[in-house]
C-alpha cells in the first residue's frame, strides 16, 4: 500500500501548510469587513472584538484586536505564522440592522453552516443595504419630536403640528445634506438652525406662544445619546482613549445643535431665556408620548418593524416608573432618570445580546424621551445672553445658566451609569459563559 501522500509527492501536513497563507488572507479580510460593520454602525468595542476572536477560532486562528477612533487593526497568527492589518473607521453611525444581520451572519460561520466565501459575499451585500426610505425617516422624525413636545408640556394642538413640520423638515435637510458632504457635524448643525429659524418666526407671527418648545423639541431628537453610551462602556472597561474620543464627538455634536439652535433663534431676532417650569403631563399621555418617540429613535437606528415593539414596550414601562417616581414620590428628575434607565439596563441586557442588537442603540431608544435637551438648550440661550450683556447681566440669569448646566450634567450622568452599571455588572453577577456579555 502506498503511505499518505499526496499526489504530488508532498505530505498532507505540507499540503496544509501550503494553503495557509490563503486560509489567513480570507479569515483576516472576513474579519476586518465584519469588524468595519460592526464599529461604524454602534456595535459596543466588547462585542467586536468577542465576535472577531470568534471568527478566529473557528478557522483556526489566535487573535488580537486593537480598535481606537479612526482605526481598526487585526492580528491573525498560528504554529505557521501570523499577519496583521489594519484599516480606516469612524465609528459616527447606528445602523442596528447592520448590526444584527453581522453578528447572526458571524454565529452561521462559528457553527460551520456558512464557508468564509459566502460570508465575504453576504457582507459585501449587508454593508450596500440601503438606509431606511426618506419618507418613514421624516415622518417618525416629525411624530418624535411631537411626542417630546407632549412629554415637556405642550397642549396645544397648533404648536404640535409645527413642532411635526419642523422636525420632518430637518430629517429630509439632513438627508440631503448627506449627498453633498460627509462632514459629521453638518447635518445635526444645519437641522438645529432650521429649527432655531423656524421656531422664532412662528412666535413673531403668533403662530404660537411656546416658542422654547417649539424650536427645542426637535433638536432633542438629534442628541447622539449612543456614542455617548458607548463612551462611557469604554471608559468603565479601561480604553481611555477610545472612550474618551467616543464622549468627544458626541459632545462636539451636542455643541453643533446646540449652536445651530442660538444663531437661527438668533436670526429670527430671539433667543432661549434660562430656567422654565416644568408640566406635570397626565400618565396616560406621557407614556404613549414615550412610545412613539421611542418608535421614531428606532427609526433613526434602522431598527427593523419586528423588533421595534420590544424597545418602545420597555421605554413606556421606563417612562411611567420614572413619572411615578417624580409626582409620586417627589423624587427630582435626575433620580428620576436613574431609575428609568436602570430598569432599562436590566431588562435590554439579556435581550440586545440574544438578538444581536446594538445595546448603546437599543437602550438609548428605550429612553431617549429622558434627555435633558431643555436644559442643555436654555444653557446655551443663557449663555449666549451673558455674553450679550456681559457685566449688566444680571445674577438671576447667572445663577439660572448654572442650575440649567448643573440640572444637565446630573441627568446625564444618571441616565448613562443607569444604563451602563447593569451592562458592566451582569456578567459578574450571573457568571456568562466566559464573561461576554457586554
Amino acid at each position: 500500500m502506498m503511505d499518505s501522500k499526496v499526489s504530488d509527492g508532498h505530505s498532507p501536513a505540507t499540503a496544509h501548510k501550503a494553503t495557509q497563507p490563503l486560509v489567513l488572507a480570507a479569515t483576516l479580510d472576513l474579519m476586518l469587513q465584519a469588524g468595519k460593520l460592526l464599529f461604524v454602525n454602534g456595535q459596543t468595542t466588547e462585542r467586536i472584538m468577542v465576535a472577531l476572536k470568534e471568527l478566529a477560532t473557528a478557522s483556526g486562528f489566535k487573535a488580537a484586536i486593537f480598535v481606537e477612533w479612526g482605526a481598526l487593526r487585526v492580528n491573525l497568527e498560528n504554529e505557521f505564522g501570523s499577519h496583521s492589518e489594519t484599516i480606516s473607521v469612524e465609528p459616527a453611525g447606528v445602523d442596528m440592522s447592520k448590526v444584527r444581520a453581522t453578528m447572526s451572519l458571524v454565529h452561521e460561520v462559528c457553527v460551520g453552516r456558512m464557508d468564509l466565501a459566502a460570508a465575504r459575499s453576504a457582507l459585501q451585500r449587508i454593508s450596500e443595504s440601503p438606509p431606511v426610505l426618506l419618507i418613514r425617516f421624516a415622518l417618525l422624525a416629525a411624530a418624535g419630536a411631537a411626542a417630546l413636545g407632549v412629554i415637556f408640556g405642550v397642549d396645544h394642538p397648533a404648536s404640535l403640528i409645527l413642532i411635526a413640520l419642523i422636525a420632518g423638515a430637518g430629517a429630509c435637510l439632513r438627508r440631503w445634506l448627506a449627498k453633498l458632504s460627509h462632514n459629521l457635524f453638518l447635518q445635526p448643525f444645519c437641522a438645529a438652525l432650521l429649527a432655531g429659524i423656524a421656531g422664532a418666526i412662528a412666535v413673531r407671527l403668533h403662530l404660537s406662544s411656546d416658542q422654547r418648545l417649539i424650536a427645542v423639541c426637535p433638536c432633542m431628537i438629534l442628541v447622539p445619546g449612543p456614542h455617548l453610551l458607548n463612551g462611557a462602556l469604554d471608559l468603565a472597561r479601561g480604553r481611555i482613549p477610545l472612550g474618551i474620543a467616543r464622549v468627544a464627538y458626541a459632545t462636539v455634536v451636542t455643541l453643533a445643535v446646540s449652536t445651530g439652535l442660538v444663531l437661527g433663534l438668533a436670526c429670527g431676532g430671539a433667543g432661549l431665556s434660562p430656567g422654565g417650569t416644568s408640566t406635570v403631563v397626565p400618565l396616560g399621555f406621557d407614556v404613549l408620548a414615550a412610545g412613539v418617540a421611542v418608535a421614531a429613535y428606532g427609526t433613526f437606528f434602522n431598527m427593523s418593524w419586528s423588533t421595534l415593539p420590544i424597545p418602545i414596550v420597555i421605554g413606556m414601562l421606563a417612562h411611567g416608573c420614572r413619572w411615578g417616581a417624580i409626582t409620586l414620590a417627589n423624587v427630582n428628575p435626575a433620580t428620576g432618570a436613574l431609575i428609568a434607565c436602570f430598569i432599562v439596563g436590566i431588562i435590554m441586557t439579556p435581550i440586545a445580546d440574544r438578538l444581536h442588537l446594538p445595546f448603546a442603540g437599543v437602550a438609548f431608544a428605550s429612553v431617549v424621551s429622558l434627555i435633558p435637551g431643555s436644559y442643555l438648550f436654555r444653557m446655551a440661550g443663557g449663555m449666549a445672553g451673558l455674553l450679550t450683556f456681559g457685566t449688566k447681566a444680571s445674577p438671576e440669569v447667572f445663577f439660572q445658566v448654572m442650575a440649567d448646566a448643573t440640572g444637565a450634567i446630573l441627568i446625564v450622568v444618571a441616565m448613562t451609569f443607569g444604563l451602563v452599571a447593569p451592562r458592566i455588572f451582569w456578567p459578574i453577577i450571573f457568571r456568562e459563559e466566559e464573561r461576554k456579555a457586554i
